[in-house]
């Protein structure tokens, strides 16, 4: 049996001889979105906030307090998974994910109903990771909300920085916001179609990542090669996916955003990968029925 794995820059002040120094970061801050789809629009409360420290934000769109319960959850950015977990007697955070975007950059993404990506995968701008909710530390009843964090340049609670959307920050303490996150088909579900789940996703350098996908209701698997770099610009890039027992099917040619979908009946063991950017991977025969 298949199953899917559920697993603005900060300014630092210094006092020298009385002068105030703001040190520059070390490497400008990822081009950071909404963290809804395309369109949305969404208001965020940070004054309100569940957990207010500093410049975290609370969000929620709908009219009752669950009309937001199951709504997708995207990436700001793109990035590694850091954690994928349920915090919720650790810190009330509750399903927790936290996005390595690089060069000190984190995002935070708590009380999420479901998460939708594991510790170490690759994910892009607009991949939806998980799905709004109210989970927290036990006892603590909390409406369903995202709360939402960016932290530079570690991820010290005390570091938690102004939000940035469309290279706007935030209007604090409170704003609606319409989100221009909208690269949906960076997204591997969007690319393989509904019913698709991710089961395992390889990271090819910085040029992308290759994501093996499984449909239980017609045992298909999908892979499709999503690029991260030179997005926009025709490039050489290929997905496949070969059935134990049965011939390799390939998409490859000079693509803008991504290869596949492959989408293959899988009864048995399957053979997967792809390329961009020069880089390439090729599985073993894995995720057997």
């Amino acid at each position: 049996m298949r199953l899917p794995l559920t697993r603005a820059v900060a300014a630092v002040a210094l006092a020298v001889a009385g002068t105030i120094l703001v040190a520059s970061p070390a490497q400008a801050a990822p081009a950071f979105q909404l963290p809804f789809p395309c369109g949305q629009t969404w208001n965020g409360n940070s004054s309100n906030s569940s957990a207010h420290v500093s410049y975290e934000i609370d969000f929620n769109r709908g009219s009752t307090a669950t009309a937001d319960l199951g709504d997708t959850v995207v990436a700001a950015a793109a990035g590694t998974v850091e954690v994928s977990a349920h915090q919720g007697s650790l810190n009330g955070y509750g399903n927790l994910i936290v996005i390595n975007h690089g060069g000190g950059y984190y995002t935070y993404y708590a009380h999420l109903d479901t998460r939708a990506v594991v510790a170490g995968q690759a994910v892009l701008r607009g991949q939806a990771i998980g799905a709004l909710g109210n989970t927290s530390r036990p006892g603590n009843n909390i409406s369903p909300h995202l709360h939402y964090e960016v932290r530079y340049p570690d991820r010290s609670q005390s570091h938690i920085i102004r939000a940035v959307f469309n290279g706007s920050t935030f209007g604090y303490p409170i704003a609606n916001v319409t989100s221009r996150n909208c690269a949906t088909s960076y997204d591997p579900a969007a690319v393989c179609g509904a019913g698709f789940e991710i089961i395992d996703s390889v990271k090819l350098g910085s040029a992308g990542t290759v994501n093996l996908l499984w449909k239980g209701s017609t045992a298909q698997n999908c892979v499709t090669t999503l690029k991260m770099a030179n997005v926009g610009t025709p490039t050489a890039t290929s997905a496949f996916l070969e059935p134990q027992g049965s011939t390799r099917t390939t998409d490859s040619g000079s693509y803008s955003y991504y290869a596949g979908p492959v989408i293959r009946s899988a009864p048995g063991c399957v053979r997967w990968g792809g390329s961009t950017g020069g880089v390439g991977y090729t599985s073993g025969f894995e995720h057997c029925a």
